[in-house]
């Protein structure tokens, strides 16, 4: 999928947090773009798949919050290539069935990985040692020169690392996903970044 560009002037201000579209005067949209191409530049992703990923992101996220408001603030996403990644706590099995149907639901979805953890854990200590990793695993990244962070996408559940993204090689994947297993207090690391030459990413 592929948006037009009055689609793509449309996603972007919400890429970037700018808020609804009301809200967003013409040089801020402006701005966004550039912002958004030199992110892409920067990436693996190009403009294209990013917006997709974005468009892909906010159908869920509006699916969820038409199901249940409870859902909607219990499941977090992530979206890369088309794939998705649902994470976070949920209080039944049922609520990681349904989070899964809702995902296949938004257009352009390639697959969904649910991760989504049906636990009462996730207090305030468990959130500040998950800060605290994520935080800490960020720092590792950024100050590799042989890993381009900004590929990778980190989340944090009751001390377990989930990681998605593209890497360059299987070489740069081997060092984010050792990062990770360094630092005190990860129970486990759990890698769904595709290399580049991966010929999955252009299915």
């Amino acid at each position: 999928m592929r948006q037009t560009l009055i689609s793509t002037l449309m996603v972007i201000p919400l890429l970037l947090g700018a808020g609804t579209l009301a809200s967003c005067s013409a040089p801020a949209v402006v701005g966004g773009a550039a912002t958004s191409v030199a992110l892409a530049a920067a990436q693996e992703r190009s403009l294209g798949t990013i917006i997709d990923d974005t468009t892909i992101r906010i159908q869920i996220n509006h699916l969820l919050l038409q199901a249940s408001e409870k859902l909607f603030l219990a499941v977090d996403l992530e979206v890369v290539e088309g794939r998705v990644l649902l994470h976070g706590t949920v209080s039944a099995p049922d609520d990681r069935v349904e989070a899964t149907r809702l995902a296949w639901q938004a257009q352009g979805v390639k697959e969904v990985l649910n991760e989504l953890q049906v636990t009462d854990r996730g207090g305030v200590i468990d959130y500040a040692k998950d800060t605290w990793i994520g935080a800490q695993l960020r720092a590792k990244l950024l100050g590799d020169g042989n890993v381009a962070d900004i590929n990778f996408n980190v989340v944090v559940v009751n001390s377990t690392v989930y990681i998605m993204g593209v890497a360059r090689s299987q070489t740069e994947l081997e060092r984010v996903t050792n990062h990770a297993r360094t630092i005190r207090g990860v129970e486990k690391v759990v890698s769904y970044v595709r290399v580049k030459s991966d010929p999955k990413l252009s299915s």
